[in-house]
């Protein structure tokens, strides 16, 4: 137990005040012996990275539908450079790294095929609606392996709360909270910049002015105003400039990317794709996985296989249910 038993230790003696130590835990749904040479949450990291669902995620859509070109981002890239922000902004500010890194790696993990627009089209068809946040957090705690991957509770807080109205309890799931909009506000500019959808004159002047002119630029500005300023007010912030041109540069994405561009001229087949498969497997549930959990009704389970694809396996599974075959001789 002496490695694990050091690392807490230099925890303790290094880490802030206000971050969460692994030794302070509020533990797993489930007991389990304590690993003799990683901390709780460097444990609850290597799970994640080891996962089934973490794997599908580099083939699952961010913003371009399953892309040819090799160099746009997909939800597994996306997941790795919240990773990497969320990583330096708690060394600088002295909070526990590994939590922090735990709940970037598991955030999406309950992500659908092709982007939002697959979380849109379930969320039409799916009684009580649908969101990747929750998606995420029944991956972790029920569905990977049929029984969840038994992370502590502070990672699953993360996990469930990094978007929406109900912020993480601790300061390190907090910073998700940032770091996920920073990496895709930008690595979203950068595919969009490629794929010829915007130009840099485009972008808003005043914005760029504030947050710098390329990409390198804008995540430096962002990320050393998170810490210079979550240093000063002992919570997670930005400074108030900084955080209105973040803002404004989203909303431009939103008119400019997001809704009604080239990007977006497959989305609505992947929606009728998405739900015409749901309608299907509740019209022939054999033809689905066996269930996790006896108790879940039909439709959750429908949901769980359908989040669960990427999207080639669901092109896949469209084409093999819906579009006839030659007759063969």
């Amino acid at each position: 137990m002496l490695l694990r038993l050091e690392a807490e230790r230099r925890e303790e003696e290094t880490l802030s005040h206000l971050a969460s130590l692994s030794s302070r835990s509020r533990g797993r749904q489930r007991p389990e012996e304590p690993c003799p040479v990683r901390t709780e949450y460097q444990r609850d990291r290597d799970r994640i990275i080891h996962s089934k669902a973490f794997r599908r995620l580099k083939h699952k859509t961010q913003v371009f539908l399953a892309p040819e070109g090799d160099h746009y981002r997909t939800r597994l890239t996306h997941t790795l450079e919240v990773a990497q922000i969320s990583r330096t902004i708690a060394r600088a500010l002295r909070l526990n790294e590994d939590l922090t890194e735990a709940i970037a790696l598991g955030h999406d993990l309950g992500h659908t095929p092709f982007g939002h627009s697959g979380e849109e089209a379930l969320n039409e068809v799916v009684p009580g609606g649908f969101k990747h946040n929750q998606q995420s957090l029944r991956v972790v705690e029920k569905l990977e392996d049929g029984r969840g991957l038994n992370l502590t509770w502070e990672v699953r807080n993360g996990i469930a709360c990094h978007t929406g109205p109900v912020k993480p309890v601790t300061l390190e799931g907090n910073i998700i909270c940032y770091a996920d909009r920073i990496a895709y506000i930008n690595h979203d500019i950068d595919d969009a910049l490629r794929a010829g959808i915007i130009t840099q004159e485009q972008l808003p002047a005043d914005c760029l002015a504030v947050l710098g002119q390329s990409h390198s630029q804008r995540i430096n500005t962002m990320v050393s105003d998170l810490i210079r300023n979550s240093w000063q007010q002992g919570y997670i912030t930005m400074s108030q400039e900084v955080q209105q041109a973040t803002d404004s540069l989203r909303q431009f994405l939103f008119a400019k990317v997001y809704i009604d561009s080239p990007a977006k001229l497959q989305e609505g087949k992947a929606k009728c794709m998405l739900q015409k498969l749901y309608h299907y497997y509740l019209e022939h549930p054999e033809h689905l996985p066996p269930a996790v959990d006896p108790q879940d009704s039909l439709e959750r389970r429908v949901c769980d296989y359908i989040a669960g694809m990427t999207d080639r396996y669901a092109i896949i599974q469209f084409r093999r249910i819906f579009i006839p075959t030659g007759f063969a001789l």
